[in-house]
Parts: structure tokens; sequence; C-alpha cells
């Protein structure tokens, strides 16, 4: 049935400023846009991996609050091999950084940020023993 996250959607106050955040702060490759009909642009595709996006909407009409509890759409999560020169490139370039690098409840090894629009942003690294490493295992083996 199932078998991936295809694409995570947010709408952007301002989509050049968001989808350059993606681009050239977390290095995203930009995959391809969408046009209306009036040639305005309808959506930018942030290539994540393969048939993974992060799919950008104009007209947000204002930043999203940092909300840690609210309702509906919670953070978006990117996993690195390294995540300290993940976070050493990320901060570098400008983003803002929301917690140190922590270990979470998980066992993963995570940093996190938001984007211009207020969307929060995990960074994520997998070590070996944790649930998500874990869970892959067992998948890889058939169960």
């Amino acid at each position: 049935m199932i078998t991936r996250i295809g694409h995570f959607a947010i709408f952007a106050e301002d989509i050049e400023k968001t989808a350059a955040f993606y681009r050239e702060i977390l290095g995203l490759k930009e995959a391809f846009r969408m046009y209306n009909e009036d040639k305005s642009v309808g959506s930018v595709h942030m290539f994540v991996a393969p048939s993974q996006y992060i799919e950008i909407f104009p007209n947000g009409t204002e930043p999203s609050p940092n909300r840690e509890r609210a309702a509906g759409f919670h953070h978006i999560c990117l996993e690195v091999d390294d995540i300290k020169s993940a976070v050493s490139e990320i901060t570098g370039k400008g983003a803002p950084a929301d917690s140190e690098i922590k270990k979470g409840f998980s066992g993963c090894i995570q940093f996190w940020t938001h984007d211009p629009d207020g969307n929060s942003i995990e960074i994520m690294e997998l070590p070996p023993g944790c649930l998500q490493d874990k869970a892959n295992r067992e998948k890889e083996k058939g169960r």
C-alpha cells in the first residue's frame, strides 16, 4: 500500500525567499516549478530524495508561529549522515538554531531550526541502535 512519504506541502508568505532558504541554507535542489495560467508560480518542488519533495505554495498570509502543541502540521524532518557537520553548515549559512544538538527519545540525534515562514525543521541523524535504525533493519529483513 503506502511505500513512502511523497512530499510535505507548505504555504510561504514569500515563495522565492522560502525556496531560497531550502536551496541555499539546507542545500536542497529545486526539482521543478509549476505555473498558473497567468504564468505566476503555482508551486516550487524541492528535491529531498527519489520521489520525496517539499512542495512550496505561494500566498501564505502570515508566518506561522512556532507552536509546539497546536493541532495540525508540526514539523518537517530531514535526515543527515553527520549531524555535527550539517548543523555547522546550516547555522553557518544563517539558519536559526532553535535547539542544541541533542539525543531524541528514539535514540536519534537531532537539531531544530525553522524556515522563513516559521515551519519547524528537525535535522536528524540515525545512529546504530536508535529505534528508527532498528525499524529500518527489520523492514529490510522483510518483517
